[in-house]
């Protein structure tokens, strides 16, 4: 028989560890976590959709038999950032109440099950829980702005009219079947950590944005519908780790093709948490692996292109003449998206095919199999972005500067990278092998600073 752990949402339990072998002196579950390690436990049926519940010591105090017979399954135990356990004595405990105060509940629950991975103990970093607080901003954001252009939304079913439609709606069907099989695998970390993935850097970032222009024009409602399945699938996914928020969205929507009977009549379920689970046989319709790779060879152009314009601080605004090298099948692709890429990209020429040569003055990105040249000249001043790049990457230093007992002879830039050409006097070969290591770190230093800027390694 499935589990459906949405209805049961991985409730945190907060209680005192004495299935760790920690004696309590609390009277109540809800004291801060400085016992000893802290369960999270899946309930099933314990507490339906519950976020933070506290159960009492003296529920504890028969042992764990009888905290398996209440809780079913214990997920993970959670320590602290150096993987000791939570203890008065040793002054690492926080407390849980505090943590969803300031940070949310939702971001405390995702911050427990993103750290969770078979076989080891969940490290709790009180930092985390400010970047799932960000992410539990996105979901609410992103659904807020579909929200706001729903006028004149009737349900109805999805419908693939664009490449970006078909992309989206395989990576929608890979998804439901990766969280169904995460929850049910108890693989609960990774199967978290691809939801927030898919969500954030292929929803929002991309299917959102290329989609949301045909909200102005004739296919307006086709878009919708598109958009609300694709939203209702991914808040139905995300709700036993988020189920808060999610619960509060999913109640502010309309209805989607899920929600309708066999007849096209809408039966929406009274809550989310009680609502029909997206079941991957459902969606295995929706795979489709060329419409998968044409995407991607677009993503890749347009995040050069953008890549490029950040990195060398140039204007959104600013146009840029592109050039693409791939196989004849990937280009022919790429073809078929040009009206996609051209003004996602903005570009002002955009060159492809199978043998074109790298154009003079540009910077290349190589991604999935393809070579995206941006052509700088007339954009940049190089040899000032040499000389800058020269200076960031070496750290400040020049021609005679001592590094570790290395005389830095000079700094060379060029289109593979840095090469620092040095010479060493001393002779010991302890104190050398010593010295190559601290110079090895400043080097790789360097190499940070320079991939940033540049997008090329250190060689040399």
């Amino acid at each position: 028989m499935r589990t459906r752990l949405s209805r049961a949402a991985l409730p945190l339990l907060l209680v005192s560890s004495v299935l760790s072998g920690c004696a309590t002196t609390s009277s109540t579950g809800d004291a801060p976590l400085n016992q000893g390690n802290w369960p999270l436990c899946s309930a099933i049926g314990a507490l339906a959709g519950g976020g933070l519940g506290a159960i009492e010591s003296s529920t504890w105090a028969a042992g764990g038999a009888v905290a398996g017979a209440l809780l079913g399954t214990i997920i993970c135990y959670a320590q602290d950032g150096d993987g000791k356990a939570m203890h008065k004595s040793l002054g690492n405990g926080i407390d849980p109440l505090e943590m969803a105060e300031k940070y949310g509940a939702d971001a405390l629950r995702f911050n427990l099950i993103t750290g969770n991975s078979p076989g080891n103990d969940t490290r709790f970093y009180t930092e985390k829980c400010e970047a799932m607080r960000n992410f539990a901003n996105k979901i609410w954001n992103a659904s807020r702005f579909l929200l706001m252009n729903m006028e004149g939304y009737t349900p109805g079913e999805p419908v693939v009219e664009t490449p970006a439609d078909a992309w989206m709606f395989s990576r929608l069907a890979k998804a439901v079947k990766m969280v169904t099989e995460g929850i049910e695998n108890y693989t609960f970390g990774d199967m978290a950590r691809g939801v927030q993935q898919f969500f954030w850097n292929e929803v929002c970032d991309w299917y959102v944005e290329v989609t949301k222009a045909r909200l102005k024009g004739e296919g307006r409602l086709q878009a919708q519908r598109n958009l609300i399945f694709v939203l209702d699938t991914s808040i139905r996914l995300m709700h036993p780790l988020m189920p808060f928020v999610t619960e509060e969205i999913w109640d502010n929507m309309p209805a989607s093709v899920l929600d309708l009977d066999a007849e096209g009549n809408v039966n929406r379920a009274e809550a989310l948490m009680i609502a029909k689970w997206p079941e991957p046989a459902d969606y295995a319709k929706y795979v489709d692996e060329p419409a998968e790779r044409a995407f991607e060879l677009c993503r890749t152009v347009v995040s050069a292109a953008r890549a490029t314009r950040s990195r060398y601080r140039l204007s959104p605004k600013a146009e840029l003449d592109v050039v693409v090298r791939a196989g004849a099948e990937d280009i022919e692709k790429l073809e078929s998206l040009r009206s996609t890429i051209e003004p996602l990209a903005n570009t002002a020429s955009l060159v492809m095919g199978t043998d074109v040569e790298k154009p003079a003055a540009s910077i290349a990105v190589v991604d999935s199999g393809v070579e995206v040249f941006v052509v700088l000249e007339g954009k940049v001043d190089l040899s000032a972005e040499k000389a800058r790049l020269a200076k960031e990457a070496g750290l400040g230093l020049g021609a005679g500067a001592d590094v570790a007992g290395f005389e830095v002879v000079a700094l060379r830039v060029t289109d593979r990278g840095i090469t620092a050409v040095v010479h060493h006097h001393q002779a010991d070969r302890q104190v050398l092998a010593a010295q190559c290591r601290q110079l090895l770190q400043v080097q790789l230093q360097a190499a940070v600073a320079f991939h940033r800027h540049h997008g090329a390694p250190l060689v040399g």
